[in-house]
């Protein structure tokens, strides 16, 4: 059977979104971030039998709440090895590139796409409703996730390009915060910004139509 995916958001003062994958058949769940105001994903959480608690990056929003889900879920704390250190007391292992979490009857593909962070990650599920992908910050509806330096957006941009992109153009995209797009979307806005040129130093919040 498929699994469902849950959105919650937007949390706390940045608009984060959290979620929780479920395995329809056995009710086995993930739940992906633990932002400010983690309660009310806690609560659509209710009912499923909790995994594992699963942090798409580093930063420290998407952190902010996982003691209070650690305590109230019972789960342990999964995120990419290079984003390991800053919580490595509240890590209990890590996950890899092209691995699948075994989810009750359901598999779930974990995807390593640095460039926002170095051990940035993204969740492939297959649902009823088709293939949906929560991308933490590396992929938004009109562009890629922030990044700190010209390198970095540079890395995110081959991440998306090498493994987001290629994916069914039907896939639903969730992202860390704000509204969900599609790859097909994203692979027409992207069309638009490598027609043209850019300069050697471009960073920060960049658009696909920039």
């Amino acid at each position: 059977m498929p699994a469902d995916v849950i959105k919650v958001g937007p949390l706390g003062p940045y608009a984060n979104n959290a979620y929780i994958i479920v395995d329809v058949g056995t009710k086995q769940s993930i739940f992906v971030d633990a932002p400010i105001d983690s309660a009310k994903a806690i609560a659509r959480a209710e009912g499923t039998d909790v995994q594992m608690i699963a942090v798409t990056h580093r930063h420290g929003d998407h952190w902010a709440n996982i003691d209070l889900v650690k305590e109230k879920l019972a789960a342990p704390v999964w995120c990419h090895d290079d984003d390991r250190a800053p919580y490595k007391e509240k890590v209990f292992d890590t996950l890899a590139d092209g691995s699948d979490i075994v989810l009750g009857e359901s598999k779930v593909r974990v995807i390593h796409t640095p460039g926002h962070t170095a051990g940035s990650i993204c969740f492939l599920v297959k649902t009823s409703g088709g293939p949906v992908l929560i991308s933490g910050d590396t992929l938004f509806p009109g562009g890629p996730g922030r990044s700190d330096n010209p390198a970095a957006l540079q890395e995110m941009i081959r991440s998306i390009t090498s493994k987001l992109l290629p994916l069914p153009e039907e896939t639903k995209v969730l992202p860390g915060h704000g509204d969900d797009t599609t790859i097909a979307a994203a692979k027409r806005e992207y069309a638009v910004f490598a027609a043209k040129e850019h300069s050697a130093d471009l960073c920060g919040d960049v658009s696909w139509d920039a």
